[in-house]
Parts: C-alpha cells; structure tokens; sequence
C-alpha cells in the first residue's frame, strides 16, 4: 500500500486506506468488540509495515481509551512525524456539564487538550468535528479551527457526519474570511449505504474537501459472514446470533457482490473496499480490523481493479433512486435544456485554452 492521495485541497498525503482505531479499548460505548492494548499492537504495527499513515481516533471512542492506547503505540514505534494523526470532538465527555458536549469553542478547547494528553503529542495532523449538534453556529467552529491552527494545536480541520449544506457554508466561510479552510469531510459510505451520492461528492471536489469514507462494508453486512435466515440473518460476527432485519435491497446488493466476488477470485469485503475507494472524491477509506490477519486481507483490497462490466452491476444493484430534484440532474433531463445535437458539453480533460501573446484567446 504506497499510493498517497492530497487530502483535499492541501499538501497533506495520507493513504488510501486509512486505519480506525474505534476498537482500541475495552471501556466505553465501544468496549463489546474492544482490544486491549497487547491486541491492538500488532493490528497497528502491521498497518504501518504495510506502508499506511493515516491514523483515525476520537476522543469518544472506548471512552478516550482509544486515543491513549495509540498515543502509547506511536510512542513505542517512534512513528509521530510518519503518522497523518486524526482525532475528532462532539459526544460528551460529562453528561453533568452542559459544556462537556457538542460543537461551542468551551467543549472544543477543552476536548483538544484532552485529547493531546491522551494521545501524548502536542499537535493533531488533522482534527475533525465528529457530529453536526444542531445548535452551535458554523461561523464560531470555523473561527475555533483557525485559532486552533494558529496556536499549533492542530495543522488542518475537517468535518465528519454534517449535512451538505452545513459543510458547504462552512468552506465558504473560512475561504471569504482567509481562515482555515475544511480539507475532509468524513461520512458513511458503501454499497448498502449511498445516500451521500446525491450532493457531497460534487460538493466536495468544488469547494476542496477529501472524503474519507467510513462503514465500507455496511457494519459488517458486506463482508461475507452472514447469511440469510427466515427472521434475518446469521453468522459469526456482530450482526449474528439473532433476528437481525435487513432490507430486501441490500440483500439484492450482498447477492451481486458475492457473485462479483466470486469472479475476481476475492473476498467480498475486499470488493466492497474496492468500490468504495475508486468512487468520486474519496480521497481514503476508513478500514478497522479485529487481527492482523484481517487487517492483511483488508489491506490488499486495492491491489485489484473492478472491471467495467462488474463494476456496472454492482453499481445498479444498489443504487439509490435520486428524489426531488435530483431526478431532474440526469442526462434525461438535461436534454430539456439543451438539445444534444448542439454538441454542447464540458470542456474534455486537460482542456486549455490556446494563448497568444501572453493572453488568453
């Protein structure tokens, strides 16, 4: 895995697949699936021999035992400066305190401190707000991004789990205003789950933000454990040993998948990677592991290419119907407006404009 992307529009280069750490832990909301920290080493060290940097925590995760644990691990393999270190803020640190939550700059100064402390660094490679709360007003979190940057605590700022338009206001915020601008925004992403197709793709390549996908094999849905039982599902995994219900649609998916699958010779959860990874503007994929050994299969889910054909049907197995107005964007439609025999269009790649003179013509 030596392929670096700029996240967003920056300098920063991280990997394509990016390691979660949600289950570094065992304490917390996250503790029933959680590792210790002689567990989670070598899933960490393997990451790093296979060429990844970019590291994703928060302080939430096993009730911040996730962001210690690493901070020890980074420590011991003397990787800091290697590492793209990404941590986020939002859920509550103390449900007594109305200020020990959400998105004001009281709970963010005090949220990167803590996790600084945890984590045993003096700065964050990128810090993300971790959940839209509905109250905070975007201007005061881009201007407490800014002075985060400014006083060294943290080299870039992102989002994760905002809508499009919360993501869009806020980048065009920072960019009339000179301040930090947003270079991710981190969201829910794979074959089961496409509801982010209609705006946060285009919107992220027009204003400059790398998505970073997490969930690219639906929680678990697609990675080939479970089967269809008459009341839901079963197998050996999270979703497993009971009555699960899964929609009629993404059990058409799971069915496409495992025949794509089946005819690459992988693994459907190195498929479901795959997908996710090549779709428009996903700069790197969130991947998590529970071994070594998944994290190796996980880590090879790009030493592959979907061919056309197969990619088509699993893209038309689970494709989301666009509702209003997205239905009115599609090539149908947009011959209303412009009638195809114009030959009117976008510019073809690497279009530019010829120049005499020094001017443009």
């Amino acid at each position: 895995m030596n392929d670096y992307y700029l996240l967003g529009r920056s300098g920063l280069r991280v990997s394509r697949l990016a390691l979660g750490t949600m289950n570094f832990g065992v304490d917390g909301f996250h503790a029933a699936y959680g590792k210790t920290e002689s567990e989670a080493e070598p899933i960490f060290r393997r990451y790093l021999e296979g060429g990844g940097n970019f590291i994703d925590t928060a302080d939430f995760y096993t009730a911040g035992e996730s962001e210690t644990i690493l901070g020890r691990l980074i420590a011991s393999a003397g990787v800091r400066d290697r590492v793209v270190l990404t941590s986020k803020f939002t859920n509550t640190v103390d449900p007594s305190d109305p200020n020990a939550a959400g998105n004001g700059r009281k709970h963010v100064m005090r949220a990167v401190e803590a996790s600084l402390k945890r984590l045993g660094t003096d700065y964050l490679d990128l810090y993300l707000l971790h959940t839209w709360d509905r109250i905070t007003p975007v201007e005061e979190v881009v201007r407490t991004f800014d002075d985060l940057v400014r006083a060294g605590k943290i080299r870039y700022a992102g989002l994760s789990d905002v809508p499009a338009w919360y993501a869009a206001r806020a980048q065009s915020l920072a960019e009339a205003h000179a301040l930090t601008p947003m270079i991710n925004l981190q969201l829910p992403y794979s074959l089961v789950n496409r509801g982010i197709e209609a705006e946060y793709p285009a919107m992220a390549q027009s204003l400059g933000m790398g998505l970073t996908a997490w969930s690219p094999i639906g929680g678990g849905l697609l990675s080939g454990k479970y089967r269809r039982t008459g009341d839901g599902l079963a197998g050996d995994g999270r979703l497993g040993g009971g009555a699960q219900p899964v929609a009629e649609r993404d059990w058409a998916v799971i069915e496409v998948l495992e025949q794509v699958a089946g005819e690459l010779g992988r693994s459907m959860a190195q498929v479901a990677v795959n997908w996710v990874a090549t779709r428009p503007a996903v700069g790197s994929v969130i991947i998590g592991a529970s071994s070594a050994g998944q994290l190796d299969a996980n880590l090879a889910a790009l030493d592959f290419t979907i061919p056309a054909e197969l990619r088509d049907r699993l893209e038309r197995a689970g494709a989301p119907e666009p509702g209003g107005p997205y239905a009115m964007f599609t090539p149908g439609y947009q011959s209303w407006i412009v009638s195809p025999g114009l030959g009117i269009g976008d510019k073809p790649a690497g279009y530019a404009p010829p120049v005499w003179n020094g001017a443009a013509a």
